[in-house]
């Protein structure tokens, strides 16, 4: 059992409540969240925990989900050369990452059974294997027109559950409409591609071709790295009801405008976050944490909010029991505080004003995995494993 307690503040990952007041601790056994309260009220599980993690009067929040990561096998990039990369996301914060399709291995298959076995592999291989700690939803089906209605009856079958449209060999759009249908009538979370063409050879996608397609999501929908027209994003808010993915391998003003956008239409709860990396723009650890920090400064959703777009938005639109702080989700937690010589007093204060916060603690699967990131800046107020 691990306890984390001495929070100073509990931000909880859910939009509608996004801090939890009067609570200072996280109670964690088997994995998973047991107790959120206070430790007066918490005595008896603080007594009997194993290891105690401080968290100094700093911030504790759920681990960020990164919602658009290219992993191929193993903790490498072959796309940028990089290795051990997943290990380090962790230390920015990121807790597991959503296959946004496996499109990076080199060779990859275009044929019926190698499209199958790709994604196939790809799941089974991380439901063995966790880089730092971080759980990896691995094995995205790139969805190509051979396919049949029995082929996804064969995905569903071996356990694969994502799917990505946007760089088969489809002719026009249009075509891929039967594939996603079954794909989601067999509970596979299907995105799309959207934008311009990307450099990994994807199509170029408008809001008719993903109002014909209809996917549960519009990934990158500011761009991966090209944006969406800002009418096509108006269009998807107002004609649809998927989920609209922000990136850090995008653009900022487009990212901007559909937080801004999302909040005038009442539509906060379908905007989610992601890296879009590896790609053309590296590696970056930070990537997820940054985009928090630029939409925290510059939007006008407050840091706890903006913190939720991150973690429960995304753990509400896959399905996952991951994202928030409360009993019975996994036990993944971030403790972060304003850096050291920072203006700001706390971790959201920090995001307000666009300073990267320190991380001091990353915990998954309720495991402590390291105190005091590698990547961000040193937190003011560090956390401290007392037993």
């Amino acid at each position: 059992m691990l306890a984390v307690t001495g929070a100073g503040c509990l931000v909880s990952g859910d939009l509608t409540a996004p801090v939890i007041d009067g609570a200072d601790t996280v109670i964690c056994a088997d994995g998973l969240i047991t107790a959120v309260g206070r430790a007066a009220d918490l005595a008896g599980e603080l007594a009997a925990a194993d290891r105690v993690l401080d968290a100094a009067g700093a911030t504790v929040a759920p681990g960020l989900i990164d919602s658009h990561g290219h992993v191929t096998f193993g903790d490498y990039s072959p796309r940028q050369k990089a290795v051990d990369y997943l290990e380090g996301y962790v230390h920015g914060g990121i807790t597991r990452t959503i296959s946004a399709g496996e499109v990076h291995v080199p060779g990859r298959p275009r044929d019926r059974d190698g499209v199958k076995a790709l994604a196939v592999a790809a799941r089974a291989s991380f439901d063995n294997f966790r880089p730092g700690g971080m759980r990896v939803h691995a094995g995205n089906v790139l969805l190509e027109p051979m396919l049949d209605e029995a082929d996804f009856d064969d995905l569903a079958r071996c356990g694969v559950w994502l799917a990505k449209f946007g760089f088969g060999a489809y002719e026009k759009a249009a075509d891929g409409v039967g594939q996603i249908r079954w794909a989601r009538e067999r509970g596979l979370v299907v995105m799309c591609h959207a934008g311009g063409a990307s450099a990994a050879g994807s199509a170029s996608l408008s809001a008719d071709d993903l109002l014909a397609l209809d996917p549960n999501v519009c990934g990158h929908a500011n761009g991966g790295p090209t944006a969406l027209a800002d009418g096509d994003v108006d269009r998807l808010l107002a004609e649809s009801r998927m989920a609209l993915q922000i990136v850090q391998a995008g653009n900022l003003r487009a990212g901007l405008r559909i937080v801004r956008r999302a909040v005038e239409e009442d539509a906060l709860e379908r905007i989610v976050l992601g890296s879009d990396t590896p790609s053309g723009f590296g590696v970056i650890p930070l990537a997820v944490l940054k985009t928090v920090v630029e939409l925290s400064a510059l939007s006008p959703v407050d840091p706890a909010r903006v913190w939720a777009l991150a973690t429960g938005n995304v753990a509400d639109v896959w399905g996952l029991p991951a994202g928030r702080l409360r009993a019975g989700d996994e036990a993944d937690l971030v403790v972060l505080d304003a850096p050291r010589g920072s203006a700001a007093g706390t971790a959201l204060e920090a995001l307000a004003i666009g300073d990267m916060p320190g991380i001091s603690a990353v915990v998954t699967a309720g495991e402590v995995r390291f105190l005091a990131s590698r990547n961000t800046p040193r937190a003011a107020r560090p956390a401290v494993l007392v037993r």
